[in-house]
């Protein structure tokens, strides 16, 4: 007879995964998962802190500041009106000191006095001289110079007060007064003796910056 031979179960342990599987079950049911719309939702990602702009880029531009060509000014004096064009001269002692009204950059100098009585070329009447076109736009011209101040050549930056050089009488100014021809124009080529001799009269210019005011020429005038 054929015998069939079945494995010897063991019931101990059979018993125990039945209890385990159980227990888990019913655990499973008393704590049932938490629907999707009652999960608390994470906490949104801040946005990053807003970065501060620099002040250089919000601040308000700082007006130019002015200064009277001549310092100290109590050593000058002047008179409104040119004879043939619009100029001032500033009468004032030999060596007295030239500054620049503003700041801004060197546009021309003339360190030579070629000026001819006898052929009286306008291009050389001022003899030694300085002009600079100031940060406002407006060219500024200082002649009739003894000395130009080391340094001071085109293309130099200068501050508001600083020395251009030293009044005297070279150019026309020989057998004058000892003078300072100034000149307000705007920027053309730094040859062009026509225009930066003198085209808007600076009397009113002049005056507010003795009084410590600040106003830029108006070209427009």
């Amino acid at each position: 007879m054929l015998m069939l031979k079945y494995p010897r179960l063991n019931l101990s342990i059979g018993w125990r995964f039945f209890t385990l599987m159980v227990s888990g079950f019913l655990i499973a049911c008393s704590h049932p998962v938490q629907a999707a719309s009652e999960m608390i939702p994470p906490s949104p990602t801040p946005f990053p802190p807003s970065i501060p702009t620099h002040p250089l880029l919000t601040s308000t531009p700082t007006p130019p500041l002015y200064a009277f060509p001549i310092q100290p000014p109590d050593v000058a004096s002047f008179l409104c009106g040119h004879h043939d064009y619009p100029a001032t001269d500033i009468q004032t002692p030999v060596g007295s000191i030239f500054v620049a009204v503003t700041s801004g950059t060197i546009d021309w100098v003339n360190l030579e006095d070629g000026w001819d009585g006898a052929v009286d070329d306008p291009a050389t009447r001022g003899g030694l001289a300085v002009a600079m076109i100031g940060d406002d736009g407006v060219r500024y011209y200082g002649s009739h110079l003894s000395a130009v101040a080391s340094g001071i050549e085109p293309g130099v930056r200068v501050s508001v007060s600083q020395v251009l050089g030293l009044t005297g009488t070279s150019g026309n100014g020989r057998g004058t007064n000892p003078h300072l021809h100034f000149g307000i124009s705007h920027p053309t080529m730094p040859n062009d003796w026509q225009v930066r001799r003198g085209e808007i009269d600076p009397c009113p210019y002049l005056k507010a910056w003795l009084a410590g005011e600040v106003l830029t020429p108006d070209l427009e005038r």
